[in-house]
């Protein structure tokens, strides 16, 4: 019960994220939004993961891990419902605070249910929960047009409301399922808050940000690069390419968990396989381009699933896990927008959208050397000896 807890509700940190792209333009004509107002609207999420990391992780200690993800959940339907009923930019926005919220303290809380739930396999339950939210992410995106839309007559209000139920239900699953666990006392009572001084916390969000910026980078520059060198017929498999990549990978990852946990060759392999695939999707045409983006996405998700582990893997006490996942992705979306926002002025500067991805190669490179600072030997282990 553990592990499908977690696998769903993996799927629960991007149900209701990924179901905005495909009615965004629907979204932009009932309510007559500019262009910087669905810039806002999408930036929203990524901000909101950033800062509120780090009191998800405070919540954990004083409630505990259960009930902070079922509270999340719950948080995130809520938000996710209210989105259907703005009338205007601005409740809009209210609303995907909300929902970004609950989805930001239900983050750090994953990495803690994990050492909690699955102790002895850090790295099969990261794989599960990164798998479920890898389907997540694909799921809304490939109903929500053929299915959802022509089944509510193009409503984009109730496409959206729909991902509130499952939402609602999971929450219900981990609130009467979820291993009571987490009813102890916490060991640093003084130091509740992310230690964003600790070296460890930024060698595993470097990692991170690394995947990060590639991933939302690629997603953001990708269609405006195909675009101007005359390929917009390619957009799409591209895309589709980048983004469903990530779930043949994610599946290999769950079922070698095991054999990866405690090894650093395999961040050296996908690090370089990301970082390779990015001059790929630049320096190719034709089917090839849409090959790099795969392997970009597939590279992305075994980063991911590797650095997520790292956190219930390496921290000496539960307590830590939370602490430690929540500095380490205030980190990688920090990172992310600041590498977001130099591709743009790249692209700028040098007159051609091709200028936006050498910021994304050089953001790249922390996940090659990083790797080799951290000691991964399970603190688990020391901890018995």
């Amino acid at each position: 019960m553990s592990g499908l807890l977690l696998w769903i509700c993996g799927a629960g940190l991007r149900l209701s994220v990924l179901a905005v792209p495909p009615v965004i333009s629907l979204i932009q004509s009932d309510l007559q939004l500019s262009g910087t107002e669905i810039g806002i609207l999408t930036g929203i999420p990524v901000i909101l993961f950033a800062i509120a990391a780090a009191p998800g992780s405070l919540l954990i200690e004083h409630v505990g891990v259960r009930w902070t993800l079922a509270g999340g959940l719950a948080i995130t339907a809520l938000g996710s419902g209210l989105r259907a009923l703005a009338p205007e930019a601005y409740s809009l926005y209210a609303a995907t605070v909300l929902m970004s919220g609950g989805i930001a303290i239900m983050q750090p809380a994953m990495g803690a249910a994990v050492r909690q739930w699955m102790p002895e396999r850090a790295a099969f339950g990261t794989a599960l929960y990164t798998n479920g939210l890898i389907v997540g992410e694909v799921v809304p995106v490939a109903l929500m047009l053929p299915v959802l839309l022509p089944y509510f007559n193009q409503s984009w209000r109730l496409g959206l409301l729909t991902w509130s139920a499952p939402l609602l239900v999971i929450a219900i699953m981990v609130f009467a399922f979820g291993p009571r666990t987490e009813n102890h006392a916490v060991s640093k009572p003084g130091r509740l808050w992310p230690d964003l001084a600790s070296k460890l916390n930024w060698k595993i969000g470097m990692i991170l940000a690394s995947v990060a910026s590639t991933y939302f980078c690629t997603n953001a520059f990708l269609p405006a690069y195909l675009t101007s060198m005359g390929r917009s017929a390619d957009v799409s498999a591209a895309l589709t390419a980048l983004n469903v990549g990530q779930f043949p990978i994610s599946l290999l990852m769950v079922a070698l968990a095991d054999r990866f946990q405690s090894k650093r060759w395999p961040f050296i392999f996908f690090g370089i396989m990301m970082l390779a695939s990015i001059f790929g999707v630049v320096f190719s045409t034709g089917w090839w381009t849409t090959i790099s983006a795969g392997v970009t996405g597939m590279a992305c998700s075994a980063l991911l699933t590797l650095s997520m582990a790292l956190p219930p893997l390496l921290a000496r006490n539960p307590d830590d896990v939370a602490r430690i996942l929540a500095a380490a992705l205030a980190i990688s979306y920090t990172y992310a927008m600041f590498v977001s926002l130099v591709s743009g002025m790249a692209w700028d500067i040098g007159g051609m959208a091709v200028f936006a991805f050498v910021p994304v190669a050089i953001a790249a490179t922390p996940s090659l050397f990083t790797i080799w600072m951290i000691s991964l030997k399970p603190a688990s282990n020391n901890d018995r000896s």
